[in-house]
C-alpha cells in the first residue's frame, strides 16, 4: 500500500525544479506552489509581470496534490446562511463566483491543454436520514429562486439508479460538479505557469519576510534572498511560522483518503452507474468518487488528528469500515493508496483573500479548494495590477485580533470532532 497520493503518483513526472539561482529581484514573488500559487503566477506573468515563485517542497505537495479531486459550485456554507449573513446580492454574488470558479478550470485545460479528465459528471449530496430529505427540497427552491441554478432531487428509490448501495436516503444531484485528475492540473498548471514567463524554485522554502523602507519587500528563503514589490501568500493550511499573521487566522483541519486497486468498469458501474461524484451531507462526512482507471476514491475526517504516515494508517482503517458499510460488496478489496493532508479553515467558514500588512493572500477554502484556490490565484493577480474590485471575497477579511489561546495549533480538534460526530447521531 502506498502512502503518496494517488493523484499526484498517477500525473505525469513534474521535472526538476530546485538547485537554480534566485534572482535579485522580482515584481512578484509568490510564496507556496499549490493551485493559488500557480494560478497566481500564470495570471501575473501573462500581465508581463516577472513572476517569482517559491515552493519549499514540490509544486502540488501540500492540499493541491492531495484533496479529493472534485470540482463542485456550491459556497462553504448553506444558501440560508449566506442570505442571512450577507444579503441576498452579496450571497448571490459568492455563490456566482463558486461557480464560476469551476469554469474557469475547464477553461484553462482547454486553453492549455491540459489533459485532466475535466469532466461534468455531476454532484450527489446526499443525506443520511429519512428526516434530512424535506431539507433537500427545501434547498432546491433556494438555489433556483434565489441563486439561478437548477438541481435535482432524488427520493431514495430514485437513487438506485445511480447508486450501489441503500444507505442513504435521498440526494440533491447538481449536473454541473465536476470530475478532474488534479495531479495532471497541477502539472499541467505549473508547466502554463512557466511557459508565461514566472519562474518556479521548487525545495526553496520562504523563511523569512522584511518590509522594505522603499516599498515592497524582502523574501528570505533557503537558499537566497530576492527583493518583490508585491508578495502573494499561498500557503493556507501549510502556512508555517515565517508567517505568524495568517497561521493564527486558520484552523488546519486532517483530512484523509483512501484508494482501491482497480475494480474493473463494469463493478465500477455497479457502485456509481453514471460516474457521479459522492458527498455525504453531515457534520463529519465522507467524499467519494472513481477514478480515472475505475478505482474507487473514497475520503472524510476520519479522526481530527493532524495528517502524518501513522495517522494516516490508522485512518485509512476507519475509511475502510465507513467504506464498507456503505459499499458492503467491497468487504475484500484491497487498498492500494492511503494518504493524508492538511485542510484550511476560517472561523466563519468563507475564503479569506485580499491584502494585510502589505501582503497579498488567499486562503481557507473550507473543503473547497480544487476550484476557488484557481479562481482566487486569478482574482489576485487582479488585484495586485490595481483592480480590487475583482476579489470575490473583498469584506471578508480575517479578524484583526486573533482568536484568544490559538497559535495555529488546534489543540480543540479532537473535542470539535466529537460534537460534530454526536451531531451527526442524534439530529
Amino acid at each position: 500500500m502506498k502512502q503518496i497520493p494517488y493523484w499526484m503518483d498517477t500525473a505525469p513526472a513534474l521535472p526538476d525544479r530546485s538547485g537554480k539561482d534566485l534572482p535579485d529581484e522580482a515584481d512578484v514573488v509568490v510564496i507556496g506552489g499549490g493551485l493559488t500559487g500557480l494560478s497566481t503566477a500564470y495570471h501575473a506573468a501573462r500581465k508581463g509581470a516577472r513572476v517569482v515563485l517559491v515552493e519549499k517542497d514540490q509544486v502540488g505537495s501540500g492540499a493541491s496534490g492531495r484533496n479529493g479531486s472534485q470540482c463542485n459550485p456550491g459556497i462553504t456554507i448553506s444558501p440560508a446562511q449566506a442570505r442571512k449573513r450577507y444579503g441576498q446580492e452579496r450571497a448571490r454574488e459568492l455563490y456566482d463566483a463558486f461557480r464560476d470558479a469551476v469554469d474557469l478550470v475547464e477553461e484553462l485545460a482547454a486553453k492549455e491543454n491540459i489533459d485532466c479528465d475535466f469532466h461534468r459528471a455531476g454532484r450527489l449530496g446526499l443525506v443520511c436520514k429519512p428526516q434530512h430529505f424535506e431539507g433537500l427540497r427545501t434547498k432546491q427552491r433556494d438555489l433556483a429562486e434565489n441563486f439561478g441554478h437548477e438541481t435535482v432531487v432524488l427520493s431514495r428509490s430514485e437513487l438506485r439508479a445511480e447508486l450501489g448501495s441503500d444507505h442513504y436516503h435521498g440526494a440533491l444531484l447538481d449536473p454541473l460538479g465536476a470530475a478532474i485528475h488534479v495531479g495532471k492540473f497541477v502539472v499541467g498548471l505549473a508547466d502554463a505557469a512557466e511557459r508565461a514567463g514566472a519562474e518556479i524554485h521548487e525545495r526553496n522554502a520562504a523563511t523569512g519576510l522584511t518590509r522594505l523602507p522603499g516599498g515592497g519587500f524582502s523574501v528570505e528563503a533557503l537558499h537566497g534572498n530576492i527583493r518583490a514589490k508585491q508578495v502573494m501568500a499561498a500557503t493556507d493550511a501549510y502556512t508555517d511560522n515565517s508567517m505568524p499573521w495568517f497561521r493564527k487566522r486558520l484552523i488546519n483541519v486532517g483530512s484523509f483518503i483512501i484508494v482501491t486497486e482497480p475494480l474493473g468498469e463494469a463493478r465500477a458501474k455497479e457502485l456509481i452507474p453514471n460516474g457521479r461524484l459522492l458527498v455525504a451531507h453531515k457534520n463529519v462526512g465522507n467524499y467519494i468518487r472513481l477514478t480515472p482507471d475505475n478505482r474507487l476514491a473514497f475520503g472524510g475526517r476520519a479522526r481530527f488528528a493532524p495528517s502524518n504516515p501513522a495517522s494516516d494508517i490508522k485512518s485509512g482503517d476507519i475509511l475502510k469500515r465507513e467504506m464498507t458499510e456503505i459499499f458492503p460488496q467491497l468487504a475484500g478489496v484491497k487498498i492500494d493508496y492511503v494518504w493524508g493532508g492538511m485542510v484550511g479553515f476560517s472561523w466563519d467558514r468563507i475564503p479569506h483573500a485580499g491584502e494585510a500588512n502589505g501582503l497579498y493572500y488567499s486562503m481557507g477554502y473550507c473543503g473547497h479548494g480544487v476550484q476557488m484556490a484557481t479562481y482566487m490565484g486569478r482574482a489576485v493577480a487582479e488585484m495586485m495590477d490595481g483592480k480590487p474590485e475583482a476579489n470575490p471575497m473583498r469584506g471578508f477579511g480575517f479578524p484583526k485580533v486573533p482568536v484568544p489561546f490559538y497559535n495555529g495549533t488546534a489543540w480543540f480538534l479532537p473535542f470539535g470532532g466529537a460534537y460534530y460526530k454526536a451531531k451527526d447521531r442524534l439530529l
